[in-house]
């Protein structure tokens, strides 16, 4: 039965990490949204703060767009804004697709307000918060495939092996709260989980900085989680848009 239990944990691990939005440095931000050609209420103005404030860097005339991006389209991500609303609440969507035209990240947001452009911009406001700040991996230049599997791959394993925790034989964690144990999925990735659970508390996934991984949390929400003096750090998501420390001790 254990056995089965960690063979799940690792497939949703390896499901969790695909593309995501918080891999994307860029997002390119339309001058008008389509769903709002007769009035946008200032959603674009809106959106492009609020992916600022979550660290990424906001294009939007192409022409404008720095030269890393203007050679690689498809390292930014494209959003838009969509009218969800209905005849009692203004209610907006926040869409973000890859090069491919495929969706990639979507938020809900609504509002009881009934005048439109306060309750646009509050409805956006709420969609923004369940954005995940940018994380994204280094880009690196291009060269044949000989070259960059094993620089990458011996990148990736240091970032794990090379963890302070990994030197802790008990690899249990608490927060003071929750007790946690360290299953490691294989050299780039591991999970926290509550003994006896299947679903994991949160999945790291190993970046391209040393000790520093992307975590997905039970809820959902992307954030980030480091190492430091042998305990695992969590950068936990707020409902405001903030983020706040939590420290899991090594037990």
């Amino acid at each position: 039965m254990k056995k089965i239990s960690v063979f799940t944990l690792m497939l949703a691990g390896a499901a969790i990490f695909g593309q995501k939005v918080s891999d994307y440095k860029y997002i390119s931000v339309p001058e008008k949204f389509k769903a709002f050609d007769k009035d946008s209420y200032g959603l674009e103005t809106a959106l492009v703060k609020g992916l600022t404030d979550k660290k990424y860097t906001v294009v939007q005339v192409i022409k404008d767009w720095p030269a890393e991006a203007k050679d690689n389209p498809c390292s930014v991500g494209y959003a838009n804004v969509l009218d969800n609303s209905n005849f009692l609440r203004n209610r907006v969507i926040i869409e973000i697709k890859d090069c491919k035209d495929k969706v990639v990240f979507t938020s809900k947001g609504f509002s009881t307000i009934k005048d439109f452009r306060q309750g646009f911009q509050d409805a956006l406001k709420q969609a923004i918060i369940a954005v995940p700040v940018s994380y994204p991996a280094e880009i690196a230049p291009a060269v044949k495939p000989e070259e960059s599997v094993p620089a990458q791959s011996e990148n990736k394993n240091e970032a794990v092996s090379s963890s302070p925790a990994s030197e802790n034989k008990s690899e249990k964690y608490t927060n003071g709260k929750l007790s946690l144990q360290k299953i490691q999925v294989d050299n780039n990735q591991f999970i926290l989980a509550e003994n006896g659970s299947s679903v994991p508390f949160a999945v790291f996934k190993a970046s391209s900085k040393k000790d520093v991984f992307r975590v997905k949390l039970t809820d959902g929400n992307y954030t980030i989680g480091y190492f430091e003096n042998g305990n695992i750090i969590i950068d936990m998501p707020q409902s405001n848009g903030e983020y706040s420390k939590e420290v899991f001790l090594s037990k």
